[in-house]
C-alpha cells in the first residue's frame, strides 16, 4: 500500500511533458561530447565555423541518441517494472505512454536527421542515421547477446567521434578512433559490472543478458579493458598528429580518470550512471578539466 501510494504520488507530480523530458535523458547527453574530440584535437576550436559545425552535430546525436532512450524504455517497460529503481521510469511508472514515446522518438529521428543532412550534409547524416540504427538494433537485439552488447556501445561511441572529426574536416586519426573504442568497452564492461553486482544483491533479473557475465569473468574484462585503453592512449599521445609525443603531457590526468572511476565502482560501489559519476564526482571533473586544459595550452604553443 505505502509503495503504490509513493509511485501514484510521484505520478501526479510529472506532467508528461516532464515524463518525456525524464525518458529522454538529457544528463547522458555528456557521452555526445565526444563530437567534439575531432575539434579538440585537430586545433580547430578558435574556428567559428569549426565550432557551429561541432555543435550542429552534437545537437544531432543529442536528439538521436534521446529518441534511442524512448525506444528503449518503450520496448522494455515491462522488465523495468520488476526493477527496483527502473520500475520509476516514467514509462514503467504509467506516466508516458509507449504510443506517445514512439511518436516523439520518430520526431527527434527526423529532427536529427534533416537538420544534419542540411547544415552539415549527407556524409554526417549517413553516420548519424547509423548510430540510430546501431541504438535501435541494441535496444531489441543487441543488448541480449554476450560481449556483443558492450562491442556495439563501443562502437556507437566510435560513430561520435568519426562524425565530430568529419564535421570539422579533421584526420579523424586510426589510434584515437582505437581509443575511443577502448574507452567505451572499458565503461561498457565496467556498466556490466554495476549491473551484475545490483542484481546479485536484489535478487532480481530484470537484465537477461546478465545471466551470461559472472563477476569474475567481468573482473578479468574490466582488468583487460583497463591495459587497453592507457595503452591506447599512450599511443595515441605519442604520435599525436599535430604536436607529436608532446601529448604524453596529457597521459597522467587520463591515468588519474580511468584509476579514479575504478575506486569508485570497485571501492565505494558507486552505483550511479557512468554519466552520473563523470558529470558529478569532483575527482573525475577535475581530471577532465585538467585534461581538456592542458590539450588546449599544448596545441596552441606548440601547433
Amino acid at each position: 500500500m505505502a509503495s503504490t501510494a509513493r509511485k501514484a504520488g510521484k505520478s501526479a507530480s510529472r506532467s508528461p511533458l516532464k515524463a518525456a523530458l525524464v525518458t529522454m535523458r538529457p544528463q547522458e547527453w555528456i557521452k555526445n561530447l565526444l563530437v567534439f574530440a575531432g575539434l579538440l584535437f585537430s586545433g580547430k576550436f578558435d574556428e567559428p565555423a569549426s565550432i557551429a559545425a561541432a555543435v550542429v552535430t552534437f545537437l544531432a546525436f543529442c536528439a538521436v541518441s534521446s529518441a534511442g532512450y524512448l525506444i528503449n524504455d518503450a520496448h522494455d517497460a515491462d522488465l523495468d517494472r520488476k526493477h527496483p529503481t527502473k520500475r520509476n521510469r516514467p514509462i514503467a511508472a504509467g506516466e508516458l505512454s509507449e504510443k506517445s514515446a514512439v511518436i516523439l522518438a520518430i520526431c527527434l529521428i527526423v529532427l536529427g536527421l534533416v537538420g544534419s543532412a542540411l547544415l552539415e550534409g549527407l556524409l554526417i547524416a549517413g553516420i548519424v542515421l547509423a548510430y540510430g540504427v546501431g541504438t535501435t538494433l541494441y535496444s531489441f537485439f543487441l543488448k541480449r547477446e554476450v560481449i556483443l552488447d558492450v562491442m556495439t556501445i563501443a562502437g556507437l561511441f566510435v560513430l561520435r567521434v568519426l562524425a565530430g572529426a568529419l564535421a570539422v574536416d579533421a584526420d579523424a586519426s586510426a589510434f584515437l578512433l582505437l581509443c575511443t573504442f577502448m574507452v567505451a568497452m572499458f565503461l561498457g564492461f565496467t556498466k556490466r559490472r554495476q549491473e551484475a553486482t545490483s542484481e546479485l544483491h536484489s535478487g532480481t533479473k530484470t537484465r537477461p543478458v546478465l545471466e551470461h557475465y559472472s563477476i569474475p569473468f567481468l573482473d578479468q574484462m574490466v582488468a583487460m579493458v583497463t591495459a587497453a585503453t592507457v595503452m591506447s592512449y599512450s599511443i595515441y599521445a605519442v604520435y599525436s598528429p599535430l604536436i607529436g609525443s608532446k601529448m604524453l603531457i596529457t597521459l597522467p590526468p587520463v591515468v588519474y580518470g580511468i584509476f579514479r572511476y575504478l575506486y569508485l565502482i570497485y571501492d565505494r560501489k558507486d552505483s550511479r550512471s557512468t554519466a552520473a559519476i563523470v558529470s558529478e564526482d569532483k575527482g573525475m571533473i577535475g581530471a577532465a578539466v585538467v585534461w581538456v586544459v592542458s590539450v588546449v595550452v599544448l596545441i596552441a604553443i606548440f601547433n
